[in-house]
C-alpha cells in the first residue's frame, strides 16, 4: 500500500511540473500549432509544400495557368506584330560584336497552338537585353527552328527579327522511313545540330542553350555576369561539361538523393536554431541557455523549411547575383543549359557516341557522361528560367496539369 502510495505522489509531482508554463508543455504546444495548424492553413495553396491539398487546387490551379499563358501567348504575339522588322529602324537583333561573348539559342518545334511558347521566350528575353544596356552588348540571339513540317508559323514571323538556323529546311522528310530514329534521338540529334550551329555561326565563348518553353527570369543576365566572370574562376568551378540554369521544382526538396542538400540542410538546423532558442528564451523568461531547447529548434526549423518546401526559401537567393548557390548537377531536365565553348565541343563528341530513346533522353546521356568522361556539371539555385510548357514536344498529353 506504501509503495502504491509513493509511485501516485511520484506520478503527481511529475504532473505538476507538466504545467502550462513548462518548457516540454509550451514546445509540444508550439509543434502541433505550427505543424498542425498555422502551416497547412498558410501553405495549403502552395503548388510545392507538403501541405499542398492537391485534390482540391490542382486542376484548378492548371486551368488558370494554361489560361495565364495563352493571355501572354497573344500579348508575345502582339509585341511582335508591332514591333519594326531587322530591316526597319529599330532592330530587335541584338547585335553583338563580330565575335559574340554568349549566343542565346533557342530551340523551337512546332507546338500546341495558341500559347506561343517561343514568342514569349524570344519577347522575354529581348526586353531584358534592353534593360541590360551595354553590358549585354557580347549577347547574341539566335534561334534554332527544328520542326520538320513548314508550318511552324512562330519561327516564319521570328525570322524577320532574330537569325535562324532551319534543321530541315531543303531536305527530304525522311524521318518517318527511318523505323530507329525514335523521337527521343531525334531530339538529341536536333539538339547537336542547334549546338554545332551556334559554335559554327558566332564562334563565342559560351553558349546558352533554351528551350522554347523556357522564359528567362528577370535577374537572368546579372546572375549569369556575376558567375561567369567571378565564380567560374575558381578552381573546382573551372572547365565543367555544363551549367544548368533549372531544375524542377517539385525536386528541389531536402529529402532527395542529393548530399549537398542535406549539408545544407543541417546548416539550416544550426543556423536557426540558436537564433529561435535566444528568442524563446528572451519571451519565456527562462535563464540561461538550453541545448536541449537549441536541440528542439534545430530540428523544428528543419522540418519546418521541408515541410514549407525548399523551393519557397531558395527565393531569397534572389535578393543579390552573389547569394545564388553553385551545386553540383543532377540528371533532369534541360530547359536551359549553359556551355563553355570547349566544353560545348567536347558535348558534341560525347553526344554522338549515345543513342537515346524512351527511358534515356538527352538529360540522362549528358548526366551519364559525367561518370563516363570523368567530367564535372553544376545547378545553379534558384531558378533563372521559368518552365511554362505543359505540353510536351515528345509526348501526348491530353491532361496538361502542374505536377
Amino acid at each position: 500500500m506504501s509503495t502504491s502510495t509513493s509511485s501516485a505522489a511520484m506520478l503527481l509531482r511529475r504532473l505538476r511540473r507538466l504545467s502550462w508554463g513548462s518548457t516540454a508543455v509550451q514546445l509540444f504546444i508550439l509543434t502541433v500549432v505550427t505543424f498542425g495548424l498555422l502551416a497547412p492553413l498558410a501553405c495549403h495553396r502552395l503548388l510545392h509544400s507538403y501541405f499542398y491539398l492537391r485534390n482540391w487546387h490542382l486542376n484548378q490551379m492548371s486551368q488558370e495557368f494554361l489560361q495565364q499563358s495563352l493571355k501572354e501567348g497573344e500579348a508575345a504575339l502582339h509585341y511582335f506584330e508591332e514591333l519594326p522588322s531587322a530591316n526597319g529602324s529599330v532592330p530587335i537583333v541584338w547585335q553583338a560584336t563580330p565575335r559574340p561573348w554568349l549566343v542565346i539559342t533557342i530551340i523551337t518545334v512546332d507546338r500546341q497552338p495558341g500559347f506561343h511558347y517561343v514568342l514569349q521566350v524570344v519577347s522575354q528575353f529581348h526586353r531584358l537585353l534592353q534593360q541590360c544596356g551595354p553590358q549585354c552588348e557580347g549577347h547574341q540571339l539566335f534561334l534554332c527552328n527544328v520542326e520538320r513540317s513548314v508550318s511552324h508559323f512562330d519561327a516564319k514571323l521570328l525570322s524577320k527579327y532574330v537569325p535562324v538556323a532551319n534543321r530541315y529546311e531543303g531536305t527530304e522528310d525522311d524521318y518517318g522511313d527511318d523505323p530507329s530514329t525514335n523521337s527521343f534521338e531525334k531530339e538529341k540529334q536536333d539538339y547537336v545540330y542547334c549546338l554545332e550551329s551556334s559554335l559554327q555561326t558566332y564562334n563565342p565563348d559560351y553558349v546558352l542553350m533554351v528551350e522554347d518553353d523556357a522564359v528567362p527570369e528577370e535577374q537572368i543576365f546579372p546572375v549569369l555576369e556575376h558567375l561567369l566572370r567571378a565564380r567560374f574562376s575558381e578552381p573546382h568551378l573551372q572547365d565543367a561539361l555544363y551549367l544548368k540554369l533549372y531544375h524542377p521544382e517539385r525536386l528541389q526538396n531536402y529529402i532527395n538523393p542529393e548530399p549537398m542538400r542535406i549539408l545544407e540542410w543541417v546548416g539550416v538546423g544550426m543556423l536557426l536554431g540558436p537564433l529561435l532558442t535566444w528568442i524563446y528564451m528572451r519571451f519565456a523568461s527562462r535563464p540561461g541557455f538550453s541545448w536541449p531547447v537549441m536541440l528542439f529548434f534545430s530540428l523544428y526549423s528543419m522540418g519546418l523549411v521541408e515541410l514549407v518546401g525548399r523551393h519557397y526559401f531558395l527565393e531569397l537567393r534572389r535578393l543579390s547575383p552573389s547569394l545564388y548557390s553553385v551545386v553540383p548537377a543532377s540528371q533532369c531536365c534541360t530547359p536551359a543549359m549553359l556551355f563553355p565553348a570547349p566544353a560545348a565541343r567536347r558535348t558534341l563528341t560525347y553526344l554522338s557516341q549515345v543513342y537515346c530513346h524512351k527511358g534515356f533522353g538527352k538529360d540522362m546521356a549528358l548526366y551519364s557522361l559525367l561518370r563516363a568522361k570523368g567530367e564535372r556539371a553544376y545547378v545553379v539555385e534558384p531558378n533563372l528560367v521559368k518552365h511554362i510548357g505543359l505540353f510536351s514536344s515528345l509526348r501526348y498529353n491530353f491532361h496538361p496539369s502542374l505536377l
